[in-house]
């Protein structure tokens, strides 16, 4: 991956995209591709996909909200170099995957991660050896869950608002037998 002519920022080892730069148009390698590269601009809400195959020019234009999420992969080392650490942007179809972030140690890789995903609003992923994406944290819809907090009335605002000697009232208790009164009359105010 290029950053598109410019050199990206940091060691030249780097390939880092800048998240709150977008819309930023850069070229990484596509092996399927004429010339075994293409062209992506990716914005907040589209990314757009442009190569040549087989002499025919194409343009493919896809919602950011299709992407499966902001995935971290670790790549591992081969006999043509070193093992990396890529934060990658995640489609279903793997032709339309593309690299956001790739660096030889992963230093800065989770706060990559993590920024591109809040920036994109998209849910974390994490690739697993055999290539399969799980999500690292429970979430319910756009919500991540945790577990929940124990509440302190020491220090909360609610103590202000309410008398502490509620908390030490008992409930009421009903007689064992209740007491029921028959052929009585009922007393009667009219006026």
């Amino acid at each position: 991956m290029s950053a598109g002519g410019v050199a990206p920022s940091g060691s030249s080892r780097h390939v880092r995209l800048d998240p709150f730069g977008l819309p930023v148009r850069f070229r990484t390698t596509d092996e399927a591709a004429d010339t075994r590269e293409r062209t992506v601009e990716l914005g907040r809400d589209t990314m757009v996909l442009r190569r040549a195959v087989a002499g025919m020019r194409m343009k493919v234009a896809v919602p950011v909200a299709s992407f499966l999420g902001v995935a971290l992969r670790v790549v591992p080392p081969d006999d043509t170099g070193e093992g990396s650490v890529a934060v990658v942007l995640e489609h279903r179809d793997p032709g339309l995957t593309v690299p956001l972030f790739v660096a030889d140690d992963g230093t800065d890789a989770v706060a990559e991660w993590q920024l591109w995903a809040n920036v994109l609003g998209l849910p974390l992923l994490v690739a697993e050896t055999d290539g399969t994406l799980r999500e690292p944290f429970a979430r319910l819809g756009g919500v991540r869950l945790g577990t929940p907090q124990v509440r302190r009335r020491r220090s909360s605002p609610v103590k202000r608002r309410r008398a502490s000697i509620l908390m030490r009232r008992k409930p009421g208790r009903l007689p064992v037998a209740p007491h029921v009164y028959k052929d009585e009359q009922e007393i009667i105010a009219r006026s």
